[in-house]
């Protein structure tokens, strides 16, 4: 948010309960979005067909990159909403919503209007002919028209985090996962309408959450002070989005890499490391929690011009960030064998996951600090320097993979991973302070 000659400091106490308040509702929140992708599999796994799964596996990957591509709107949504809360600026605050509204909405038709050549191109990238293809298509052909809306959602789910609205965030991505879980149940299960049922089931779901957003755009905000998409923040906002799609787009490639590189080891390697990316990600639920509200906190303080604040939320939630990174690896470590004993498909790749668990077991603290820096940094929209160090931590990952995984073999690889976590660490920390001076120097005139 740009800072006029009439910007003043606006003093607020950031406390355990104010950060614990936004990350707990959070963790939830980031828990129920995988459990959606696992019960979709399982719903169609009961109609025991390898032909079934294979193909909403393909259309998944899709979407994966599609929806992720467009990821950025969430983040830039908190980010310019916190600063406005932060300087009190409701009319502005409101301008950056619409605009984000405005930008989803045109890229999500744009998305159904070239449906067929996107989604042909993807499958053809996947290499899915056959029976399998005919499977995905039938799933992705239903499930793409809810991009309008998927996209709608993120700037909304944006919006009320930048609020500082955890339990209503919490509450949209309740009502959206919920609904898809249970009309997948309903309309594949109950009446038989396969793979077409799951994809309208995802449709149905984004679609009655966008009418939810809406009602709470509605009732949160003023008629008043709707005013015409502003061309300059406009401008700014697709500079930010732009940045921070750069920035998603490397993160995808890095994970992308690591299970491409995987399946160069044999596919049972691919299939340990694959069992152990799930620890992963359960790790980054907890992780992303603090890094939610690092993006509110931080951004409302760089709203407010309030440096004390911005210093306190950087030292919270490098606590609470820690404190719960220690307790998962230590859940990692304890319960890890007897996790990966059960979801093993056989005894030798439970043994290769077991062997190399330490690893995934390290990560949730070897990442603490690259989450909360993701939050700081899209809170206080200081996106062109995340985009350039998100691509210095991709090309040190590559060169890391290149020198390690051939001498090393799956070691390198997971070594690899974690320099490229820790890269991000090291890089944005030691970046911060002298954004940070800049940023608040405003506030010392």
């Amino acid at each position: 948010m740009s800072k006029g000659a009439g910007a003043e400091r606006r003093a607020f106490v950031v406390t355990h309960r104010l950060v614990l308040a936004i990350a707990l509702p959070m963790m939830v929140a980031h828990f129920s979005t995988p459990l959606v992708s696992l019960v979709a599999t399982g719903v169609i796994g009961q109609l025991k067909s390898e032909v079934l799964v294979g193909g909403v596996a393909l259309a998944a990957v899709i979407f994966d990159v599609l929806f992720t591509t467009f990821n950025f709107l969430r983040g830039a949504t908190t980010g310019f909403t916190a600063q406005s809360v932060g300087a009190g600026d409701r009319e502005g605050e409101q301008r950056m919503l619409g605009g984000g509204i405005l930008i989803a909405l045109v890229a999500g038709l744009v998305l159904v209007v070239f449906h067929v050549p996107i989604g042909h191109f993807g499958l053809f990238v996947l290499g899915a002919d056959g029976a399998v293809g005919d499977a995905a298509w039938t799933y992705y052909v239903w499930r793409v028209f809810s991009a309008p809306f998927a996209l709608f959602n993120f700037v909304v789910f944006g919006w009320v985090i930048g609020r500082g609205e955890a339990v209503s965030a919490l509450l949209l991505q309740l009502v959206l996962n919920g609904l898809n879980i249970a009309l997948s149940f309903l309309w594949v299960l109950g009446m038989g309408y396969g793979l077409a049922g799951a994809g309208a089931a995802s449709l149905a779901a984004e679609a009655v959450t966008a009418l939810l957003g809406t009602w709470l755009i509605l009732s949160r905000t003023e008629r008043s002070l709707w005013t015409r998409p502003d061309l300059a923040a406009l401008k700014r906002m697709f500079s930010v989005n732009r940045d921070m799609m750069i920035r998603s787009f490397a993160l995808l490639i890095g994970l992308s890499l690591f299970t491409r590189q995987s399946g160069t080891l044999g596919v049972e390697i691919l299939a340990a490391n694959t069992i152990l990316l799930r620890f992963y990600f359960f790790g980054v639920a907890f992780l992303d929690g603090f890094a939610t509200a690092a993006e509110q906190l931080a951004g409302r303080a760089v709203g407010a011009l309030y440096r004390p604040a911005f210093d306190r939320v950087l030292r919270l939630t490098t606590l609470w960030g820690f404190a719960f990174g220690v307790a998962v690896s230590a859940v990692f470590f304890l319960s890890g064998p007897s996790v990966v004993a059960l979801i093993a498909p056989d005894p030798s790749t439970a043994a290769l996951s077991t062997h190399f668990l330490p690893y995934a077991a390290i990560m949730p603290v070897v990442g603490v600090i690259a989450f909360q820096m993701d939050g700081v940094f899209i809170g206080a929209t200081w996106s062109v320097a995340m985009r350039n160090l998100m691509l210095l931590s991709l090309v040190t990952y590559v060169a890391a993979l290149a020198l390690l995984q051939p001498h090393f073999g799956n070691h390198g690889l997971w070594i690899a991973m974690l320099i490229f976590v820790g890269m991000r660490s090291v890089a944005f920390r030691l970046m911060l302070p002298r954004l940070a001076r800049k940023t608040f120097a405003s506030a010392a005139t």
